[in-house]
């Protein structure tokens, strides 16, 4: 028996607790959370500019409004988006699967069924904030390099579960400090907590799973998810609330987006959430504490052994 088979038996184990746990709490949506919004902002100015990168008294109260609802309409269609690529991924995966009877094919089932159920959600959020304002960076050479990215992550299996991590850890954080905020929509803050419970689940599983897919990876895997990573992880950050959200309300698109990605709101914000992936690629041994590539250290703020860095006045 080789060490890798014990290790292997206990994922195992843990993926079937999973799988149980899926099974016993299904929340249907158009069933369970029937709200809708409210009209005025769905998100608070203290918590959304920061992560924005706005200042406080940019915006006037008319603008301010516009902008939460044209900035929640833009991540909840990059959610959708995300969500997407995730099930494509899955899919390819038990496409290729020679066991149907894993329990980790049985999870990716599962956690199909509960993405279908949060998008159908996250539409009719987005069908309520109406049509999110169209980006100008989106062009013809932009898609092109878009779809060869997502072509990569769908079908490399250490790439895909590392941008799972991130496209789960970043909307989570956001999520969690909305759902705890006063002031954020209540309709916003139940499909908040919603959306947590069962991601939380989805993050055990890729954490499980990472180790397993990085053991048979490729040459071309392990450098896509130690040096292009983490340039997709922030295209995919710094994208959510896009240049468009900014000219909606009358500020200068592409230079207010551009001075935003810097701002220390949203830097702090960044590094906060995708540091819990950097973690999880150093316990699965796809990177080195002492040898953290520069790229993940900007990306996470932190230091070549992972250790975060003291943060300055300015962020």
């Amino acid at each position: 028996m080789t060490a890798a088979m014990p290790e292997r038996a206990a994922v195992t184990t843990r993926v079937e607790r999973l799988n149980t746990a899926s099974a016993k709490r299904t929340v249907e949506p158009d069933v369970d959370l029937p709200g809708r919004l409210g009209d005025g902002k769905v998100l608070p100015d203290d918590l959304l500019h920061p992560t924005a990168g706005l200042d406080p008294g940019v915006l006037d109260g008319e603008q301010a409004v516009a902008f939460s609802r044209h900035a929640l309409a833009a991540i909840t269609r990059s959610g959708l988006q995300f969500e997407a690529i995730l099930m494509a991924g899955f899919g390819l995966q038990m496409a290729r699967a020679d066991d149907y009877t894993d329990p980790r094919i049985v999870y990716l089932l599962h956690e199909v069924g509960e993405e279908t159920r949060h998008s159908r959600l996250f539409s009719r959020l987005l069908d309520q904030l109406g049509p999110p304002v169209a980006n100008p960076m989106d062009n013809p050479l932009v898609e092109a390099v878009g779809r060869r990215v997502v072509d990569q992550v769908i079908h490399r299996p250490p790439l895909l579960y590392t941008m799972v991590l991130a496209g789960e850890e970043i909307p989570d954080l956001m999520q969690k400090r909305a759902a705890e905020h006063p002031d954020t929509d209540p309709f916003v803050r139940d499909v908040n907590r919603y959306h947590r419970q069962e991601e939380a689940r989805h993050l055990a599983f890729a954490r499980m799973m990472l180790p397993e897919v990085w053991e048979r990876a490729s040459l071309a895997d392990r450098t896509l998810v130690r040096f292009l990573a983490p340039t997709f992880i922030r295209e995919m950050y710094e994208n959510m609330i896009h240049a468009g959200v900014f000219g909606a309300v009358g500020l200068p698109a592409l230079p207010t987006w551009r001075a935003a990605r810097n701002h220390p709101g949203r830097v702090a914000t960044r590094m906060d959430a995708t540091r819990p992936v950097l973690d999880a690629l150093l316990d699965a041994g796809a990177l080195e504490r002492g040898h953290v590539p520069r790229a993940w250290r900007a990306l996470c703020g932190v230091d070549p052994d992972g250790v975060p860095c003291p943060r300055t006045p300015a962020g």
